[in-house]
């Protein structure tokens, strides 16, 4: 029984390692269409012991209204009808015993309606390159508490970095409907930690990223009087509760649901601030993962809900998203 219990820790850790990579951070692809652009992507995780790893997830969003500079939340006008498809492939690889690194491509489908105009767009999103310190040695998930040792969590820090490969409002397109990118550079710190006592798991991520200031001289395709503009800084966090369960062939189902937070600082223009931009949202996610005996394969599906009660956003697009991801690992 003790060595059926050390595997389900196993097994749980390398579910750790995917789902906080996968669909449990809060997804940055939220920020699309009526809002400002969408089609970036999380960093991935590969789990530890393992050499590298293949990801692809494909996603679909559907907005239903937005919340306002003053938090009210708004419905789009009668007829629209806002959706962006995503597909997002990755891949992981391991440096040494502690570190790896990642990138994260996303392709993006706009299909826009909305007050009367119609927009069918595609592109690539913005791609994302992490890297990752795993600061523990061993399998932290226990199957009882016998010591404060035992609490310990696995913890990641990490650095990433977003690069503005999508299309933005900053290049050749007529309105917002086209974007698929925010068209900045920025630099990320995140921390990852997750602890599970079998079959209970609880996960926590933080990041704080900080964009690059760069020269604007045209908007949504129109040349203006050029001038520096920078995002204002932004800070996420999650936090999830999950539940596994050991099935008869010791593949693994695991069960998830997660509160995540996402805030924006204004941006500035020429240095001084721009009133009109920054930004605040939450999500509730649920998810569901299964992952064979061997840990060479990990399907999931997860449902993110952004609740339309005013006060719980502004500045930002109300949607629902279903996200379902394979992941490939190679020990």
């Amino acid at each position: 029984m003790k060595s059926f219990n050390r595997l389900s820790c196993i097994n749980r850790q390398v579910f750790s390692g995917l789902l906080l990579g996968g669909s449990l951070i809060f997804n940055q692809s939220t920020l699309a269409a009526s809002c400002c652009g969408g089609g970036g992507a999380a960093t991935l995780v590969l789990p530890k012991f393992f050499d590298s790893m293949y990801d692809v997830s494909v996603g679909y969003e559907q907005y239903h209204g937005f919340w306002n500079q003053d938090g009210e939340h708004l419905n789009d006008p009668p007829g629209s009808d806002l959706n962006q498809f995503r597909i997002t492939p990755g891949y992981a690889k391991r440096i040494n015993d502690n570190w790896q690194a990642s990138i994260v491509m996303p392709y993006v489908w706009n299909d826009n309606q909305y007050a009367g105009l119609s927009s069918n767009t595609n592109g690539l999103g913005d791609a994302t390159l992490g890297f990752w310190y795993e600061n523990f040695d061993d399998i932290k998930c226990v199957y009882a508490v016998n010591s404060i040792e035992d609490l310990t969590p696995a913890a990641y820090f990490g650095a990433s970095l977003t690069v503005p490969t999508g299309v933005s409002p900053y290049d050749d397109v007529e309105n917002s409907f086209d974007i698929t990118g925010r068209g900045f550079y920025r630099l990320d710190a995140n921390m990852l930690m997750d602890k599970t006592v079998f079959p209970w798991g609880l996960t926590l991520s933080f990041s704080y990223g900080v964009y690059l200031e760069r020269d604007v001289n045209q908007e949504y395709g129109k040349y203006v009087e050029p001038y520096r503009r920078k995002l204002g800084n932004r800070a996420s966090g999650s936090l999830g509760f999950s539940y596994s369960k050991t099935l008869e062939e010791l593949d693994t189902l695991t069960y998830t649901i997660t509160y995540a937070a996402l805030k924006e600082d204004a941006s500035t223009i020429n240095g001084a601030t721009d009133t009109t931009s920054g930004f605040d949202t939450q999500s509730v996610s649920i998810a569901v993962a299964y992952s064979t005996m061997a840990k060479d394969w990990i399907v999931r599906a997860a449902f993110n809900h952004l609740p339309t009660n005013d006060g719980l956003g502004s500045n930002f697009p109300a949607t629902d998203t279903i996200t379902i991801g394979v992941s490939y690992v190679i020990p």
